[in-house]
């Protein structure tokens, strides 16, 4: 037989699996095997929640006595240091399994009764905003015991990032985070990537396109949470291969007042058939604005960098040309001015040819330039050639690619020392300017 044909040896292997319960136990198994074995992917994942910086203990399927009724959660997990001892219990799902709330309401009885601190869960569906989770539960029983939600994308990218980037001190520990890296991203480990754009996508896609939609239409807010999760998988999706925190823009009035927030977007993608969110990326000039306008089916990535404010109009913007040296023509500028609303927009091919066209008017000085791709938007719910998700990961990451790393914020010139003048035998010449001098030709 040909070497081919062979099958290395994985320390977690994908071969075997059989339903959707091999599945879970597998990966939950696997997970909470290696973060019990490599400390730094543990802090990574464990630290946001609070638990103290100590290796974890980890079980599978440990079972509790709930009024006379046998509860089992997939996994716990147990951190202690000196006196304090944090434990938190997990549920799994892998593949299209959601999440079930009567199950979740049983583990946070156990939690409060066990006095642990916390549950986590961990399944495919990624919230439509940080900090939210995708089940709803009896918020009395959060009094006491702590909720927390990672989608198997984000405990991928957090591996990744650990391994790739920030480095793993023991280098048996970096090849067994490795494994795990390995499995996660095999088809058949139920980790999947943020993959539909739910069931109301292609009625609230219609309905925008036809003008039809309302602003109280029931189904569209399940579109808009599709949508805030779908940028949220962009943002673990570039962190994860810039190696850092990129996180999704979150409005203020969405926490302080959701229901309006929520209105607005609503109204927004019913009036200008338009979806949009922003992302935050360490170091960058801006944020990464991804809108989809889905009645002309254009999906548009942009951001927005201040002019510099010294020199000439047109040398304003030949310092921004010189930094879109290599972006494609098709890219188009927009450049704003002081006390204007309105600016002045071109393809970057022109622009090129006549710098002027974004600064036509000398004497007023340019504020902004806003820098944009547009590029068509798939229509299909899920994944694939063709779809709405795999439209918008292009166009974020060829964006990104060719446009933002690139970009520098301005900073001003650093001032000069004013040359000192020297004098016969280190005098002040007669002429020599003076600080006691006045103005030329004052009396």
């Amino acid at each position: 037989m040909s070497e081919e044909a062979w099958h290395e040896a994985r320390l977690i292997p994908t071969s075997g699996i059989n339903g959707a319960q091999e599945q879970e136990k597998r990966a939950t198994s696997a997970l909470l095997a290696v973060m019990g074995a490599v400390p730094e992917f543990a802090k990574a994942l464990l630290g946001p929640l609070g638990a103290p910086g100590r290796v974890p203990e980890t079980y599978i399927e440990v079972p509790f006595d709930l009024s006379g009724k046998r509860v089992i959660p997939d996994g716990l997990i147990r951190v202690s240091r000196g006196n304090k001892v944090w434990t938190a219990l997990v549920e799994v799902k892998t593949g299209k399994s959601e999440l079930q709330a009567d199950q979740l309401d049983n583990y946070l009885d156990v939690a409060r009764t066990e006095n642990f601190d916390a549950l986590v869960t961990i399944s495919n569906e990624v919230p439509s905003l940080p900090g939210v989770h995708p089940t709803a539960v009896d918020k009395r029983k959060l009094r006491k015991v702590q909720i927390h939600h990672w989608s198997w994308s984000y405990v991928l990218s957090t591996a990744i990032v650990q391994k790739e980037h920030r480095g793993i001190a023991d280098p048996d520990q970096a090849w067994i985070l490795g494994e795990l890296i390995r499995y996660l991203e095999h088809d058949r480990s139920g980790a999947l990537e943020f993959d539909d754009m739910g069931p109301n996508w292609v009625s609230v896609r219609d309905s925008v396109a036809a003008g039809t939609l309302r602003a109280n239409d029931k189904i569209a807010p399940e579109v808009i949470a599709r949508f805030d999760a779908l940028l949220q998988y962009l943002a673990l999706r570039l962190g994860r291969r810039l190696g850092i925190d990129v996180s999704q823009v979150v409005d203020r009035k969405s926490t302080t007042n959701p229901t309006g927030h929520l209105a607005d977007r609503m109204n927004e993608l019913a009036t200008s058939g338009v979806l949009r969110g922003a992302l935050r990326i360490p170091n960058a000039v801006g944020h990464l604005v991804v809108t989809a306008d889905l009645r002309a089916n254009i999906i548009t990535s942009h951001v927005e960098i201040d002019a510099p404010r010294e020199g000439r109009q047109t040398t304003r913007v030949n310092w921004l040309l010189r930094q879109l040296r290599d972006a494609p023509d098709s890219i188009r500028l927009e450049s704003f001015a002081v006390r204007s609303r309105t600016g002045n927009a071109d393809l970057l091919a022109a622009v090129r040819e006549d710098p002027k066209l974004l600064a036509p008017d000398a004497s007023k000085d340019l504020r902004s330039f806003r820098i944009a791709m547009d590029s068509k938007a798939g229509a299909k719910r899920g994944s694939g050639q063709g779809s709405f998700i795999d439209s918008v990961v292009k166009s974020v990451d060829q964006f990104y690619g060719d446009v933002m790393q690139n970009l520098k914020a301005w900073t001003p010139t650093a001032p000069r020392l004013r040359p000192e003048v020297k004098g016969e035998e280190d005098g002040l010449r007669s002429v020599s300017l003076s600080s006691q001098d006045g103005p030329v030709g004052a009396s």
